[in-house]
């Protein structure tokens, strides 16, 4: 069964007793009145048909001040037959198993979940343990109940044996693509399960802490169920780390209990005041830190002062008072600019939205103050549970294995599947192997920080943080990216191994040539599951890849030793005879580029473009320019470069095209081929100036050729 037993006196227990009466301020669930409600429902026959029974009492008073006007009836129906067919099994504490059904439901109806989800918590065991059969669920309750509970119902282990666990996540994410809730209802089961872990072996109590601690919570971290995963964080710090927790509590006890006034409580107090007195309505509340919070801000700050324990919370109606709100802070109090930060503006990938602060408190300490809406407070706790279906209407009749149907629309009203969710669902298709899987997710869930990067098609790609090009071309293009060459990030080439950035555009280089396959340093560069799977994969089909000689060094860029240009320059030298001017061969100015001259040696000056990385190294040395000016004639002499992928024929078209244009070719040089790439160099005679931005236009129109541009270099 998938319920562990209850020890009241566990570190683990006391860590969500803890937790839930320090952030919610209500009672733990008694699973022993919950167990004898059961007991003396099945005893006295069923409730009567204008009430609940009295078992889920509790769970329809939690619904309904979200939902007040729910039909509960659905609940009572789900719970009957939760009831009956969970009846004689018993979880290891002796109470009846419908206790932890009935305190999932619970945990979701707290946060909000809906009338569907409800009626699938409480089933959500009784395909997986009972005779009750998934047909049978669907045919009382519809295909979406019966799609939630087919989501979190474990895989056979005698099918799939130690890939059991592996390849039950595999399923649920899969369902999770197409209904979140399926995820929802996980969290909670296993929420609750931690909490009644105590009786089990001190090593499986481990293992379990440990795979909550990879996966399910940096899910609950980016579905924004944050009530659940805070509390799941506290349970796993009581048992992989037992006397760091003792530690924390005791500081926690010594805090609350040493009778000395409420530094945060004094500040809150202030606060309210100020704001009272700018005609801003709004609730400001003091949030003690969960046990993994205040460990981390004790390792961060050392000694910890009042305010440590707790944060302020203001909230308020409309988006434009947080701002309001912080205006008032800023001025009234000293702000610690270090700790702003806007999730409002920028919200994080897993809906969360608020403005983060801090102010000098008076004891010396600092006094965190969150400032969010009251709907923006409801997301942050819980997260997509609040967001209620994810479909904009009621899902035609499917298959289970297919999911419910988007809106009619054809537009997902679920925020999340467009990013985090849709990568890893590419990039688990492709890992058959569920080792490969498993230690994939877990790697994925480790990066908890997204960057957008837009494409130069005017698409986005969403990306982890330190993600490179390798990782934009295999999530752009999937395994087409094998072919890719290089890419330009912003607009300049660089190489694959770039990290990327929030907010830079990359161009993709991909090869004509089908044939292509990365190379093993790719691996080195690729930080997505995605692109390390397919990666590898290539390379496991192509073995001789991997001994391939690195390819040979470019040799330097040749350029025509007749740098003499057919346009007039002239330079202004302050009474001494005239000079002679050329163009520097290090960025080949041509009318009417902006420029600037230096002397050299013999008494000629060299005119550069005013953006040369040689005009900035030549003031750097103490070298004083010299003012230079174009003549009257119109024609010049300019040396391009021309990138392009190699393929037959490719010289000849280029010549073509130059000559097209009307260009004299002084000189050329055509460099080895390097990665399939081939570097042209081409120096010019133009009859006018004005026609070198139509030359370089067509030169870039011939096929394989991906840029041309001006020499620049140093």
């Amino acid at each position: 069964m998938s319920a562990e037993a209850t020890n009241p006196v566990s570190a683990a227990e006391a860590a969500a007793t803890d937790t839930g009466v320090r952030r919610r301020g209500r009672a733990r669930l008694d699973l022993r009145r919950l167990g004898r409600a059961a007991l003396l429902g099945a005893t006295a026959g069923p409730a009567p048909r204008d009430r609940l029974p009295d078992a889920i009492s509790h769970v329809a008073e939690a619904h309904r001040a979200h939902h007040p006007e729910a039909d509960l009836s659905v609940l009572r129906r789900a719970y009957v037959l939760a009831e009956t067919s969970h009846r004689g099994q018993f979880r290891k504490s002796g109470e009846p198993y419908i206790t932890h059904p009935l305190a999932v439901t619970l945990i979701l109806a707290e946060l909000g979940a809906e009338t569907v989800t409800l009626t699938a918590s409480l089933l959500h065991d009784t395909v997986e343990d009972t005779e009750v059969t998934l047909d049978q669920v669907r045919r009382e309750f519809g295909d979406e109940v019966a799609y939630l509970v087919d989501g979190v119902t474990k895989v056979e282990k005698i099918d799939y044996g130690a890939a059991a666990e592996p390849e039950t996540f595999r399923k649920m994410l899969v369902a999770t693509g197409n209904d979140v809730r399926v995820m929802s209802i996980k969290l909670a089961d296993r929420l609750h399960n931690m909490r009644t872990l105590g009786v089990m072996r001190p090593e499986k109590q481990a293992r379990i802490a440990k795979v909550t601690r990879d996966v399910l919570i940096p899910l609950a971290e980016r579905l924004g169920v944050q009530a659940l995963k805070t509390e799941l964080e506290d349970l796993v710090f009581a048992i992989l780390h037992p006397e760091e927790y003792e530690a924390t509590r005791a500081l926690i006890a010594d805090a609350t209990g040493s009778g000395s006034p409420d530094a945060l409580a004094a500040v809150a107090d202030q606060v309210a005041a100020v704001l009272r007195e700018a005609d801003i309505a709004a609730e400001v509340l003091v949030r003690p830190r969960h046990f993994v919070s205040v460990h981390r801000v004790r390792l961060k700050r050392g000694d910890l002062r009042g305010c440590d324990f707790g944060r302020l919370l203001v909230l308020v109606a409309e988006d434009a008072d947080c701002y309001a709100v912080l205006g008032e802070l800023h001025t009234c109090f000293t702000p610690l600019i270090s700790e702003f930060k806007d999730f409002i503006a920028a919200p994080k990938f897993n809906l969360y939205q608020s403005l983060h602060t801090a102010i000098a408190a008076p004891d010396g300490g600092v006094a965190e103050v969150l400032i969010r809406t009251h709907r923006m407070h409801k997301v942050a706790e819980a997260g997509v549970v609040a967001l209620g279906s994810p479909h904009g209407t009621a899902p035609d009749p499917v298959e289970p294995a297919e999911g419910p149907e988007p809106a009619e629309d054809g537009e997902r009203t679920d925020p999340t599947r467009p990013g985090w969710l849709a990568r890893l669902l590419d990039w688990q298709e492709s890992a058959p192997d569920p080792d490969t899987f498993w230690s994939s997710l877990r790697a994925d869930l480790a990066e908890d920080h997204e960057i957008t990067v837009f494409r130069a098609d005017g698409g986005t790609l969403g990306l982890p943080a330190g993600a490179t090009c390798v990782d934009a071309a295999y999530a752009q293009h999937g395994e087409a990216a094998h072919a890719c060459l290089g890419a330009r990030v912003n607009g300049r080439l660089t190489p694959l191994s770039t990290v990327l950035s929030d907010g830079d555009t990359v161009q993709l280089l991909l090869a004509q040539d089908a044939g292509s396959g990365p190379s093993p340093a790719w691996l080195d560069h690729a930080r997505t599951p995605a692109a390390r799977i397919a990666i590898a994969r290539w390379l496991q089909a192509h073995p001789e890849a991997a001994h391939q000689p690195a390819a040979a060094p470019r040799p330097p860029l040749s350029v025509a030793a007749d740098r003499s240009s057919g346009a007039e320059l002239h330079a202004d030298l302050d009474g001494g005879p005239p000079a002679p001017v050329r163009p520097a061969g290090c960025c080949t100015p041509v009318p009417p580029d902006a420029i600037t001259g230096f002397r050299v040696r013999g008494g000629s000056v060299t005119a550069h473009r005013t953006g040369c990385p040689a005009v900035d190294v030549m003031r750097r040395l103490g070298r004083t320019s010299v003012p230079v000016r174009w003549g009257e004639a119109a024609h010049c002499r300019v040396t391009l470069v021309a990138e392009s992928f190699g393929r037959p024929g490719l010289l000849a078209d280029l010549t073509e095209a130059i000559a097209t244009a009307g260009a004299e070719v002084v000189s050329a040089t055509v460099e080895p081929p390097s990665e399939q790439r081939v570097r042209h160099t081409y120096t010019l005679q133009l009859a006018d100036a004005a026609e070198l931005p139509q030359l370089m236009r067509a030169m870039r129109d011939v096929p394989g050729v991906y840029d041309v541009g001006r020499t620049h270099r140093l």
